[in-house]
């Protein structure tokens, strides 16, 4: 394990461990975010509405415009209880609140007219009274709210049994709440708190509790109380965990079991509102009777009593993303527990989330730090694809509530760290690449070798390509002179002022070979004029040499000069990588290399730094050159004619080389012809090069020498123009 690799595994674990604690403290975004998804869930899959004995008398717009604005006297409550009473209710659950005297009772009217007489009022009836005696020994449930004045706590109507460790400190607790009518409250068959979702911020009502505690006390709910006396049934058995107080796990009542919520809730799961759920109360106590449909509907059902009107303000959002009377809500538990039809998220659910992001948080680290990057992300996604798969089938066949999303966006934030680090290590590492060889390769193949699929895979192409060698003159005795750390230190100075211009130009240096430097162009992509760049490189390498033996960079001394020899030729090569599958260079060979080759170690014999073929010479006709005769080449049948570049193409337009070419061409017609002005013309033509370049004088004092190279030529233009 590298030791990136082990910075990258340490980063990656303390993330996930601070994404596991984070889960672990279940803040209120996760929480919202698993609400969310459950409701979705059940936007997918909602609870089939079936047929239940289960109705809502619904106080709507309707009953209020026909009876008048709520609140109605409570002897038309009363009126509404005996009508439900004699349809048969199995029992009659109030969503409303009787907490204060009924202002419109005759009693309470006439006390507030001055001038009469008190006793007058006494014997005047009191709806209160008339609700209290209808309720009487009828199978009635009233609601009680929640208050956060006082420390008033309602009776209770039942007992608890409990199984396993007491679980009374489970449920949200009660602070207070707002005392009924007296005569109402003892009356009552069953008492049952009213509130939804106690303490949730969130408008979307997902699970009611269907206890409160006071630390001593439970108290129902109004769906269980209805469902209680329904039934006729005395006591709730609760159980609790088998180890563990202050945990509830499920509720019986009568003949059902509720599974709860380790607060004792129950998690909706709703059906879309329907109509058939509800019946108006004007239907109820209309004056001309009820009609047989609604009394069929009434007869054994649990009926409960609220209101839709929407200026009374009960309208809660179900998951399932609708508006509904929270009566409604109600009457959907009790259908819920008839049905058997149960959401059930276990006390176990919030560990084993815990557990998965702790294991898949550490499986992604390892695989991102020790495989790959695209390993990572189809094992990223995997695990997205298996959580979703899992917790959908849960939902869907076992009604289990397990949240997908916080195990996959802490996965994702453990693979988007762990591979954001990996990419900047690479990335770095890669820059370091870059540094260590872009002194020996060129930016292109650099590009290649990063952007091009196979790039690294053994193998060539043909390709025309300008060959460029570089050899340092007298290298032998320079090296004989100086110890072997000067040695390095000599080429080290020398080839990279050198190296540089072949990169500069768009070059590729192939390789250094001892004092020498191969390199080409026009691969490994294209590259247009790459005669004239390598020409260029040539010239630059030339003027680089003259300011390193001017500065004495080599620290040789005064007249201590150190020379090159160059030898450029254009022509077909292949080039690509050779070698070992697991070591290979990325090189060029064929021809056109042996050729350069050779023209650069005839630089010596011809006594002039920069040599190029005539295939190079005809596509840099622009740059000032002078032909230097036709040379015989090892393992070349023929002799290769090759020219001597003098200067660039400001030189090429300058006076001095005109004067110098005309000369010179009087010169190379004078040795084709073997005439006797050949002396006279070597001395002028050394006049005028030293106006145009000092390197010329050697040149033409050994051009003398090297009549045959220019004679044969001459022969070989008769020969041709014979055939």
């Amino acid at each position: 394990m590298t030791r990136a690799q082990q910075i990258g595994v340490v980063i990656g674990l303390a993330i996930v461990a601070a994404l596991t604690m984070l889960r672990a403290d279940d803040p209120g975004i996760f929480k919202l975010i698993r609400g969310v998804t459950f409701d979705e869930y059940q936007r997918l899959v909602p609870r089939s509405f079936e047929p239940m004995p289960v109705r809502v008398v619904d106080i709507d717009e309707a009953s209020l415009r026909e009876f008048g604005q709520w609140p109605w006297p409570r002897d038309r409550l009363a009126l509404l209880v005996d009508r439900l009473s004699q349809m048969g209710a199995a029992a009659i659950a109030f969503d409303v609140l009787f907490a204060e005297p009924d202002r419109l009772s005759p009693r309470n009217v006439v006390r507030e007219v001055a001038g009469v007489d008190p006793l007058l009022a006494e014997k005047l009836p009191d709806n209160d009274e008339i609700f209290a005696g209808s309720i009487a020994g009828k199978p009635v449930v009233l609601g009680f709210g929640l208050s956060n004045e006082g420390g008033y706590r309602p009776p209770v109507k039942a007992g608890f049994a409990f199984t396993g460790e007491s679980p009374v400190s489970a449920p949200p607790f009660l602070r207070a709440s707002t005392p009924l009518r007296p005569q109402l409250e003892a009356n009552a068959a069953g008492l049952g708190h009213i509130s939804l979702n106690p303490g949730n911020p969130s408008p979307v009502v997902r699970a009611v509790p269907l206890f409160l505690t006071d630390g001593e006390q439970l108290y129902p709910n109004l769906a269980m109380e209805a469902l209680r006396v329904a039934q006729g049934v005395s006591t709730y058995v609760l159980s609790g965990a088998p180890d563990r107080a202050g945990v509830m796990t499920s509720a019986k009542i009568g003949d059902f079991v509720v599974p709860l919520t380790a607060a004792g809730e129950l998690w909706l799961y709703v059906t879309p509102d329907r109509a058939e759920r509800y019946i108006s109360a004007r239907q109820v106590i209309a004056g001309a009777g009820v009609s047989p449909d609604v009394a069929a509907a009434v007869n054994g059902s649990i009926i409960f009593v609220g209101t839709s009107a929407a200026g009374l303000q009960d309208i809660r959002v179900t998951a399932l993303g609708e508006n509904v009377p929270g009566v409604s809500l109600h009457a959907q538990a009790v259908e819920q527990i008839l049905s058997g039809q149960f959401l059930s998220r276990p006390d176990w659910a919030d560990g084993l989330e815990i557990l998965v992001i702790a294991v898949l948080g550490c499986l992604l680290v390892v695989v991102t730090t020790f495989v790959s990057p695209a390993v990572a992300l189809i094992c990223g996604l995997l695990i997205t694809a298996m959580a979703l798969v899992a917790s959908w089938l849960s939902f869907l066949y076992a009604g289990l509530l397990f949240d997908p999303l916080a195990p996959i966006i802490s996965g994702s934030i453990t693979h988007f760290a762990a591979t954001s680090f990996r990419i900047l290590v690479i990335d770095r590492e890669r820059r370091a690449v870059r540094r260590a060889f872009g002194h020996y390769l060129s930016p292109s193949l650099l590009h290649r070798i990063e952007h091009t699929r196979d790039a690294l895979r053994l193998g060539g192409d043909d390709r025309e390509l300008t060959v460029m060698f570089v050899d340092v003159r007298n290298f032998t005795e320079i090296s004989e002179r100086l110890a072997p750390a000067e040695v390095v230190r000599f080429l080290n100075t020398l080839l990279d002022a050198l190296s540089r211009h072949v990169v500069a130009n768009e070059g590729t240096l192939d390789k250094f070979i001892g004092d020498s430097i191969m390199a080409f162009w026009n691969a490994p992509i294209d590259v247009t004029d790459h005669a004239t760049k390598a020409v260029r490189a040539a010239l630059a390498m030339r003027e680089t040499l003259t300011e390193l033996n001017a500065g004495d960079a080599f620290g040789f001394g005064p007249g201590q000069q150190v020379g090159i020899g160059i030898g450029i030729h254009t022509g077909l090569a292949c080039v690509g990588n050779m070698g070992a599958k697991t070591r290979f260079n990325y090189s060029a060979v064929g021809d056109a290399v042996n050729v350069a080759a050779r023209i650069e170690s005839c630089c010596k014999e011809v006594g002039f730094d920069i040599l190029i073929s005539d295939s190079t010479a005809k596509l840099v006709q622009t740059m000032a050159l002078v032909e230097a005769g036709a040379i015989p080449l090892k393992g070349k049948s023929s002799r290769t004619k090759i020219l001597a570049v003098v200067g660039n193409e400001r030189v090429a337009a300058s006076r001095e080389f005109a004067a110098l070419d005309i000369v010179h061409r009087q010169l190379i017609q004078a040795l084709h012809s073997h005439s006797r002005n050949t002396r006279k013309l070597v001395g002028t033509a050394k006049l005028r090069a030293a106006q145009v370049i000092g390197g010329l004088t050697e040149f033409y004092q050994r051009i003398s020498a090297r009549t045959d190279h220019f004679r044969e030529v001459s022969e070989d233009i008769e020969k041709n123009a014979a055939d």
